[in-house]
């Protein structure tokens, strides 16, 4: 299934952090932060301005991204859980 965000909207996989145990203690899944990082999957064309000039976004696909905890819209495309959030919830891309 193809999605193409508009505007200025991302598609976002998010990603699941690597789980650390400390003893013998083991954290329920209903207990669990949602995770904060994502792989950019597809990206919108840009926002569009008043006077009609579009401005292209900072984020492309592939990139990694951090987003804000409760940002965005969680789809389900197939099999995989993803989010839909407008650029300006992405706070930082990662550098490798």
């Amino acid at each position: 299934m193809k999605v193409r965000p508009l505007a200025d909207r991302v598609l976002v996989r998010p990603l699941e952090e690597d789980e650390v145990k400390k003893g013998s203690i083991i954290i329920p899944d209903t207990a669990k932060e949602k995770p904060m990082q994502g792989e950019v999957i597809e990206v919108g064309p840009g926002k569009i301005t008043e006077e009609g000039k579009k401005i292209p976004l900072d984020v492309k696909k592939g990139d990694r991204v951090l987003y804000g905890k409760y940002s965005g819209t969680e789809v389900t495309l197939g099999d995989a859980e993803h989010l839909i959030l407008k650029e300006a919830d992405v706070l930082a891309i990662i550098e490798k």
